[in-house]
């Protein structure tokens, strides 16, 4: 028997949509998913502006390339007028981080856009794999998860980012909702999806209504290459129930993702106007908190019993002219004078941050690093030609 026909078109369909259960073609499916995403993007509240600077926040998987590949893509074929680059993050999970962000290397240089990484061990003393029994039992995936959103959260404040944007899908958001549902947790639910507190770095989550399912049909049509395999200590995280839940709901009422996702945003809508403590600063490393302290450095006080206490806040990057990494005038390639030997750089302790222009890389270590006019991180290939002038100070 035939495939039905494409719903769109007179060709014959590829495939169903997960939601509707529409058949639809393979370049229709495109075209629909791109659209979606771009609809998306610009019912996100307050959205992205011409000239704002969006930090992709990205980790080689699926989720995260398959939005870089349609930001980049719509910002080119809709002149949205956008400036990108990618954000990536190394918990120091060994055999596992290590692959992935080598994937995200590849996605940065294919593109092309530059990548900006950063790591547990520089921003906070400790790599996940050396936490071992300072956790006392707490769950690694709290911790690495605490840690990845402040370390996101000071990257792109740092890099002077408009915007952070994450990779989160429907199956994320109804997972999260379940989950607040099966642990009682009420005031997450009116917080949900949004999380607490809102961070200084507004998110956009262009691919919020996407069906996972759809995501892996998209990168496979277009080709998209990513990291697959899954972290060791994901069995253990508490989300594994929920997204268990949901994958047998999934089978028999194909809509319950999407109305579950949808829930969750009613109840957020339906929470109190001015509910709860408007969020401060951290007295520490002054990042939005909704108490004295974040949840990050609750967690490093905890850490760091018995050890020399973290600098957290004092280390980063930090601008030093008018042009930052966004912009600034000048052509990197007419005035590019780097003599290493006036770097001071030391290249036996090079540190996790590092820059990626196209194929171009460089590891900057934890003395400071003056670049003169160096040009636009947030170019790429063939669009460097901006100044920088930027003193990273680890």
């Amino acid at each position: 028997m035939p495939p039905p026909r494409c719903s769109r078109c007179p060709l014959p369909s590829s495939l169903l949509r997960s939601r509707s259960l529409q058949p639809f073609c393979r370049r229709c499916f495109l075209r629909a998913f791109e659209s979606e995403t771009l609809q998306a993007l610009r019912n996100s509240g307050i959205s992205p502006q011409p000239g704002h600077a969006v930090a992709v926040a990205a980790s080689g998987g699926k989720d995260s390339t398959v939005l870089a590949h349609l930001l980049v893509r719509l910002n080119r074929e809709r002149a949205l007028g956008l400036r990108l680059a990618l954000l990536g993050v190394d918990e120091g999970i060994g055999g596992y981080r290590d692959e992935a962000l080598a994937v995200l290397r590849g996605v940065g240089a294919a593109l092309p856009l530059p990548l900006v990484l950063v790591s547990h061990r520089e921003l906070f003393g400790w790599a996940l794999d050396e936490l071992g029994p300072a956790l006392g039992g707490r769950s690694r995936c709290t911790v690495c998860g605490v840690f990845r959103r402040q370390a996101m959260e000071r990257a792109a404040r740092e890099m002077g980012a408009d915007w952070i944007a994450t990779g989160h899908n429907a199956d994320d958001v109804a997972e999260t909702v379940l989950m607040n549902f099966l642990r009682g947790d009420v005031a997450r639910l009116r917080r949900a999806p949004r999380g607490s507190p809102e961070p200084a770095v507004p998110r956009l989550k262009p691919l919020r209504h996407a069906a996972q399912k759809e995501i892996v049909l998209y990168a496979h049509f277009r080709g998209l290459p990513y990291a697959s395999a899954e972290c060791r200590h994901a069995p253990l995280a508490f989300r594994g129930h929920p997204r268990a839940l949901l994958k047998d709901l999934e089978a028999s009422r194909p809509a319950a993702v999407a109305a579950l996702a949808h829930s969750g945003r009613r109840l957020a809508l339906g929470a109190a106007p001015g509910a709860g403590a408007a969020p401060g600063a951290c007295g520490r490393c002054g990042a939005v908190a909704s108490g004295e302290l974040c949840m990050a450095c609750v967690l490093l006080a905890a850490l760091d019993k018995g050890r020399p206490k973290l600098a957290l806040g004092k280390r980063g990057l930090r601008v030093a002219t008018e042009g930052d990494i966004w912009g600034g005038p000048g052509d990197v390639w007419g005035h590019f004078n780097w003599p290493l030997g006036h770097l001071g750089w030391p290249w036996g302790h090079l540190g996790a941050f590092q820059l990626t222009l196209g194929t171009f890389q460089m590891a900057l270590g934890t003395a400071g690093v003056a670049l003169g006019t160096f040009g636009d991180i947030w170019g790429g290939l063939g669009d460097i030609s901006d100044g920088l002038g930027v003193i990273w100070d680890f």
